[in-house]
């Protein structure tokens, strides 16, 4: 059951713990199987948590705290979660951060400018990206694109 559980795709250990007791295998049993599979490395919450990190980040564009929210969910220990986290610098998440903000904005030209505001600064809080930083990026990057691309001013007319 393990083996056809960890083919489709890696799991931590608590996932394969809480399948094994869905079908009532006892507990001595599966403790004795999972400490054997991550003996001989089947089982590696560690580097499950760090491939979790580097592709929810890269492909969802998910900040530190969404993504601490899913390992602690996938019952990652809060170590090596917090180990897995600190893969990802502070650069790299703004950047992130930005580049999210950048493909948003392009959907975004007829709206009056607090509207876009709010709405991309909830959209980096819902990916788990820290307020400060939220707000940081957003205005930087509609300060930078009022030249090419205006948003609307509250009388609905192009920005001046």
């Amino acid at each position: 059951m393990l083996l056809d559980k960890l083919s489709g795709q890696p799991r931590t250990r608590a996932e394969l713990a809480d399948m094994l007791a869905e079908r009532e295998i006892p507990d001595g049993v599966a403790d004795e199987v999972l400490d054997r599979f991550t003996e001989v490395g089947l089982i590696d919450d560690a580097a499950f948590a760090n491939a979790w990190v580097e592709s929810r980040h890269r492909g969802r564009g998910l900040g530190k705290r969404a993504l601490a929210q899913e390992l602690r969910r996938r019952g990652v220990d809060d170590e090596m979660a917090r180990d897995a986290l600190e893969e990802i610098a502070p650069d790299q998440e703004e950047a992130t951060a930005r580049a999210l903000v950048r493909k948003k904005l392009r959907s975004m030209r007829n709206l009056e400018r607090q509207v876009a505001m709010r709405r991309l600064v909830g959209m980096l809080a819902r990916k788990g990206y820290p307020g400060a930083l939220a707000m940081t990026v957003v205005k930087q990057e509609l300060a930078a694109t009022d030249e090419e691309l205006p948003l609307l001013n509250e009388s609905g007319l192009e920005a001046e």
